[in-house]
């Protein structure tokens, strides 16, 4: 049974899962993955969720603010073995919730061309293509999404 828990990123299982998913894309990212890192920091993150599957840690995912009105969408990650499941959509969802809840409008975020689960993920989740913003304007293998909440 899935059970998702709303925390901070002071959570230890939190960082649990974050260190599997920085292992996984620096093999992803290779020579480009210091770049991204140093936009991927977790230590002001007020808003993650992380999943359990029989009190297990299996997946987490985090929303920050990115300007007035928009949430943005961070380090979401399902441990290899419990992709496939829906995880990932369900932590989503409830970081949507939560990020609606506060009067956010929309969610923005980026992710690279070398996840294509991840860009499955967000077109499945209504999310939309959009010209990469930020830190990401000029960076080829970026691809940037937002969702409207309402």
């Amino acid at each position: 049974m899935l059970k998702l828990i709303r925390t901070d990123s002071s959570d230890t299982d939190f960082h649990s899962l974050v260190r599997e998913l920085d292992a996984d894309l620096q093999v992803r990212d290779g020579a480009d993955h210091a770049f991204f890192a140093q936009f991927n920091k977790i230590d002001k993150i007020q808003h993650v969720v992380v999943a359990y599957s029989d009190n297990l840690p299996v997946g987490c995912g985090a929303v920050k603010e990115f300007h007035e009105g928009v949430m943005e969408v961070k380090r979401m990650y399902v441990k290899p073995e419990f992709r496939g499941k829906g995880i990932a959509s369900e932590v989503l969802k409830n970081l949507e919730v939560w990020a609606a809840g506060m009067k956010y409008r929309r969610c923005v975020l980026e992710t690279g061309e070398k996840q294509p689960e991840a860009i499955a993920l967000y077109k499945r989740n209504g999310y939309q293509l959009i010209p990469n913003y930020g830190q990401y304007a000029d960076v080829a293998t970026s691809v940037c999404f937002e969702k409207k909440l309402f």
